[in-house]
């Protein structure tokens, strides 16, 4: 399993993913899910990846192959970053239908997910998810955000703290809360976690980083936050019976008995 996301806010676009490819009680196994590209300095490209790994191990050889052979429509040709969605989601499909019957036969999907972001210049940076039939949608100011994996166990702090006038490094910091989060939850998810920042108007990868478990930043990062939801936990409002049970004691009051 996998889990990635991207975060969309105004001063630019956080990508996180997870390195996981298989887990089991003695066999685990890692591959990036992260993909950037030598592209020429007027644009900047990430591409996220999930699902069957044969499919998007294809895809990503076939981008990289179209960029160096200077092909017709590649990531270094289009004018516009839907372009480049339409692209990946063609290849996908073309990939997935060439695995198809002998993965079938072994009970194996040959689907994928991705999600493409970045910039071209003279346009706005745009985050799009690519889905395994090959039409995509892209983020929303009320959603700015998008995710692919094992997706539920991240959403929450993503939709509590994410908005469009969120700084990037607060974003950068709420992507590796819901990756965190969704190790927690499930073990096939895991390390190391790759964090890369695009700064809108910036064509290159501005910040890149590459955490694992013991990686002092993100075991400050976990401790940090299960802390803090500690503390709000304990904070929270006491049912009526909880409160203290206030005994009159009606000899000692005026008029008692």
């Amino acid at each position: 399993m996998t889990y990635c996301v991207a975060i969309k806010v105004n001063r630019g676009i956080v990508f996180a993913s997870d390195s996981r490819t298989n887990a089991g009680v003695d066999y685990i196994s890692t591959y990036s899910k992260m993909h950037t590209f030598d592209l020429p300095d007027d644009r900047v490209m990430v591409l996220l990846s999930s699902g069957n790994l044969a499919t998007t191990q294809a895809v990503i050889n076939c981008v990289k192959r179209d960029i160096e052979d200077e092909a017709a429509v590649s990531l270094k040709t289009v004018h516009y970053l839907y372009d480049a969605a339409n692209y990946i989601g063609k290849l996908s499909q073309q990939y997935q239908q060439e695995h198809k019957t002998a993965l079938q036969h072994s009970g194996i999907s040959p689907e994928a997910n991705f999600i493409l972001g970045g910039q071209v210049r003279g346009h706005e940076q745009q985050i799009y998810l690519i889905y395994p039939q090959g039409n995509y949608i892209t983020a929303s100011e009320d959603t700015p955000y998008l995710q692919i994996g094992e997706t539920k166990y991240g959403k929450p702090i993503l939709d509590r703290v994410v908005r469009a006038e969120t700084s990037l490094e607060d974003a950068a910091r709420t992507a590796l809360v819901s990756l965190d989060s969704t190790m927690r939850s499930n073990i096939s998810v895991g390390p190391p976690v790759e964090l890369a920042i695009c700064e809108h108007d910036d064509f290159k990868i501005t910040r890149y980083l590459r955490l694992d478990y013991g990686t002092p930043l993100f075991s400050s990062l976990q401790k940090g936050w299960n802390d803090g939801l500690r503390r709000a936990f304990n904070r929270l409002p006491r049912f009526e019976w909880e409160q203290p049970t206030l005994v009159k004691d009606n000899k000692n009051q005026p008029g008692g008995n």
